[in-house]
């Protein structure tokens, strides 16, 4: 049976005080289960005081980026050894703000991937499509897209650490969520074709999380879908007693 996975993003937001009460709140509330791993994503600055907070814990840290280099005179971006440093186990690559706010481009966010995952991380790879795309009946063309060109190049010993979260961007931050059905039809075709690019041995141990407007109210409909192995959380994550009970829900 595959783990399950509740990683929060908690994108452009908390201070120092905040960040490590939320982290301290979560670390509490977190019952223990075997199946379950549970991560948080804090902004760069406070991935150092977050850490301290869930040293010891089961509480996994992630950060929300990186940069495909080791080192290097890249002013203002930070390389996967710094997020290892700073004892990070997870990044986030590709996420739809990335790509539709920040211009990444599929090429750009293959060497992200590849790079997180040569150093040693665990690299959350985003995809999804827009209301657009979806409309037009281009979904699963759009994440045949994404997957093939993102994840071009990954070596065989490099599949198990990686995850999947399909986030249709119509459905991040706006309240609006995709339907149980929805969110199964796409992370089952994300489990065939990944059975494609690298094996069916691969595809069914990987571990596929949904994202875009997961709470409470919807996390056990979404979470209790055969395909969806867990939840990328962005809004609710910064809330500690809802991110709780999204977990909760997931097992």
């Amino acid at each position: 049976m595959r783990p399950v996975l509740v990683a929060g993003n908690w994108k452009m937001h908390t201070t120092v005080k905040s960040a490590v009460e939320l982290a301290a709140s979560v670390v509490r509330g977190l019952e223990a289960d075997p199946r379950l791993r549970v991560a948080v994503c804090p902004p760069f600055p406070y991935l150092l005081p977050v850490a301290e907070v869930l040293r010891g814990s089961p509480v996994g840290l992630g950060a929300q980026n990186l940069y495909p280099k080791p080192e290097g005179a890249f002013t203002g971006e930070v390389s996967p050894a710094m997020l290892r440093d700073c004892g990070c186990q997870y990044v986030i690559v590709g996420h739809s703000e990335r790509r539709h706010v920040l211009g990444e481009s599929d090429a750009f966010i293959n060497e992200k991937v590849l790079a997180g995952l040569a150093a040693g991380l665990t690299v959350i790879f985003c995809i999804g499509e827009t209301l657009a795309e979806r409309d037009a009946g281009l979904t699963h063309a759009v994440l045949d897209r994404q997957l093939t060109n993102g994840l071009a190049g990954v070596a065989d010993d490099a599949w198990s650490r990686l995850v999947i979260a399909y986030e249709p961007v119509w459905a991040i931050g706006t309240g609006r969520n995709a339907t149980p059905d929805q969110a199964q039809d796409a992370q089952a075709f994300v489990r065939r074709r990944v059975a494609q690019l690298a094996s069916a041995a691969v595809a069914d141990n990987l571990i596929i999380q949904y994202g875009g407007s997961v709470k409470p109210d919807n996390a056990a409909s979404l979470l209790s879908q055969p395909d969806v192995d867990g939840a990328l959380v962005g809004g609710a994550s910064l809330k500690a007693d809802q991110f709780l009970a999204i977990v909760r829900a997931a097992v």
